[in-house]
């Protein structure tokens, strides 16, 4: 299966990236994770408001004052991705994302934190970071 996702993977990413001399380090992301790799993408429109951008701000520093030393192993990874651009709405595809999402995906796992994110970000980050650190324990733990 791990195989037949991979080949997927690879039939939607190399069309982009024959139409692209630079190589996309964020499609690089999403096929050379394993399975054990933590990573949390947030996805965005060009178009955000406040609180759409204190949910990234929020979101990559609570990862980074947490976990630094998974971060820079990179086995917790953040991506920012636009999708509304070629390469964000590829990955966003293949996340089954449609729209504004932060989301947390280990393997097959997936945990959407959007709902929080619009919630506490802005409001109460301290719950904010009080989640993210509670799910993102749960999948280290797995």
């Amino acid at each position: 299966m791990k195989t037949f996702n991979l080949f997927l993977v690879l039939i939607m990413v190399l069309p982009i990236l024959s139409c692209n001399a630079q190589t996309d380090s964020k499609v690089a992301i999403a096929q050379d994770k394993s399975d054990d790799n933590i990573e949390v993408y947030y996805f965005h429109l060009t178009t955000r408001c406040v609180t759409c951008k204190t949910i990234e701000a929020q979101a990559m520093e609570n990862l980074e004052a947490l976990y630094p030393g998974q971060m820079n192993e990179g086995l917790i990874t953040f991506s920012s991705l636009n999708i509304e651009e070629e390469e964000g709405r590829a990955i966003a595809d293949k996340l089954g994302v449609s729209g504004q999402t932060l989301l947390l995906v280990k393997g097959d796992q997936k945990i959407n934190l959007t709902n929080e994110g619009f919630m506490y970000a802005v409001a109460k980050p301290e719950k904010f970071r009080e989640i993210i650190k509670e799910k993102v324990d749960g999948l280290l733990t797995d």
